[in-house]
């Protein structure tokens, strides 16, 4: 089991920036914003010689009895009853803080009484003295801190082998093969409620704010004996209403995580209409070629009518993701949620099937004798046989000649006659065409040599006496 090293500290101390370094990524935004952090953000620790689990967790404030303050500091709390150890990160030019106290106090009743390990990182200490920036954290009582600075780099080797030392050591383990799932929409949806609902716990912020959620969080899920990763990803906004910098960072990490993914769960409002803003969204997940399900929220309370007249417009406007499955859901009241697990395993078996190929090429030759491709020039296209060139999305070379020019809808034909023939539902798949070309084309004649001339010249006569 990798050990869980759990980071915690007062707000803008510079936390996020510190999983950044262990885990060597970029998955946390930064920024000099204090509570820019609200849910627990997992990563994989490296860089110490083995491997290990990293949480971030938003500033604590343990003294807030309410807002999104008080939620953050719930998500700390359940961060710090789940770490193997904790690092306590205080900022070494502000000094020891009344807070940081209250913090060490709180750190000595919930983690200390269960043997957690905790480790005092003194932060931004670069330029300074480190004996001198160090010596007033001892009164925190909780050993001897170490002085880093995340944003160089200084001292963090050292104080993560610190905090890794009680642990056995162990093999790092390859990453399962499970599906990974984005779930995006426009901000207030209802995504993290449905994550909440999902998990079965209030794992991440549900707020009635648009835009509590700023960052990608991934979290593992174990369901029926099946592994799976949920991504509970900020709102897409429309870019003329996307004005802090910190939003337009969100809005990029959402984007990066629909790539990361091999489902994406598209969320929707049914009480409100389907805007331009959804369309672009389902747009970029097509593109990406990623497999999708739709789940239209907030269908309780609506009568039948609303209903009904609901789906007429989803068919009408989404009619180009015909290829996922919609689900009417309620994940305030866990309507219809549970069902969508069946939806995604289906969909994430679809983006990674293994197609042979004479099935392949049997389905083409069927296609083809179905509906034959338009004339090019005086010409029809000939498409000769075909095979899978990739997964996630599926992908289909087909070889011919005359390929050059053969029309988008056609494509589009062969990709849904690919996707009836193998029972490919929840999946785009994407056909990529590759022109016959003759091997012999750009190569000059051999010279002939003067045996050969006297042959050919000798040919000529006899056909001439024959026919004369």
């Amino acid at each position: 089991m990798k050990p869980t090293v759990v980071i915690v500290g007062r707000p803008n101390v510079g936390k996020s920036m510190l999983f950044n370094r262990l885990t060597k990524t970029r998955d946390a935004i930064v920024a000099d914003m204090p509570g820019l952090t609200r849910d627990r953000h997992y990563g994989h620790g490296r860089g110490a010689g083995r491997p290990y689990l990293v949480v971030d967790t938003g500033g604590f404030e343990p003294k807030v009895t309410e807002g999104i303050m008080h939620e953050m500091a719930k998500q700390t709390l359940q961060a710090i009853a789940e770490a193997e150890a904790i690092i306590f990160v205080v900022d070494g030019r502000q000094g020891l803080t009344p807070q940081d106290k209250i913090i060490g106090e709180r750190l000595r009743k919930d983690a200390i009484s269960r043997g957690v390990p905790i480790s005092v990182a003194v932060n931004k200490t670069e330029g300074m003295n480190e004996d001198v920036v160090v010596a007033e954290f001892h009164e925190l009582g909780l050993g001897q801190p170490i002085a880093i600075s995340a944003a160089h780099g200084e001292g963090v080797r050292q104080l993560i082998e610190d905090v890794l030392a009680p642990f056995p050591e162990a093999a790092d383990e390859p990453d399962p093969d499970h599906p990974k799932i984005a779930i995006v929409g426009r901000p207030n949806v209802g995504k993290s409620t449905l994550v909440n609902r999902l998990l079965g716990e209030d794992r991440v912020i549900a707020f009635d704010e648009p835009g509590t959620t700023r960052d990608s969080i991934y979290i593992p899920l174990l369901r029926n004996g099946k592994q799976y990763t949920i991504i509970d990803t900020a709102g897409i906004r429309k870019r003329g209403k996307v004005f802090e910098a910190v939003e337009k960072f969100s809005v990029v990490k959402t984007l990066q995580a629909i790539e990361d993914a091999n489902v994406v769960l598209l969320l929707m409002d049914a009480r409100q209409e389907i805007s331009e803003q959804d369309a672009h969204i389902a747009g970029f997940i097509l593109e990406s070629g990623r497999a999708l399900v739709v789940g239209i929220n907030k269908w309780d309370n609506l009568d039948s009518y609303t209903r009904e007249r609901t789906k007429v417009e989803y068919d009408r406007k989404l009619h180009f993701l015909s290829f996922a499955n919609f689900h009417t859901i309620s994940a305030k009241d866990g309507m219809g949620v549970m069902p969508l697990f069946a939806s995604i395993d289906e969909a994430f078996a679809a983006a990674m099937a293994k197609l042979s190929t004479p099935k392949l090429t049997r389905a083409l030759i069927a296609a083809v004798a179905a509906h034959q491709p338009p004339m090019n020039g005086l010409n029809r296209p000939k498409l000769r046989y075909a095979h899978q060139g990739g997964h996630n999305p599926p992908v289909v070379v087909v070889h011919g000649s005359g390929l050059a020019n053969l029309a988008d809808s056609y494509k589009r034909y062969l990709e849904n006659a690919f996707r009836d023939a193998f029972k490919l539902k929840g999946t785009p798949l994407r056909v990529d065409l590759k022109q016959a070309t003759n091997p012999y084309a750009h190569k000059k004649p051999q010279e002939i040599t003067a045996s050969q001339e006297r042959q050919r010249r000798r040919g000529r006569i006899r056909s001439k006496k024959m026919y004369s």
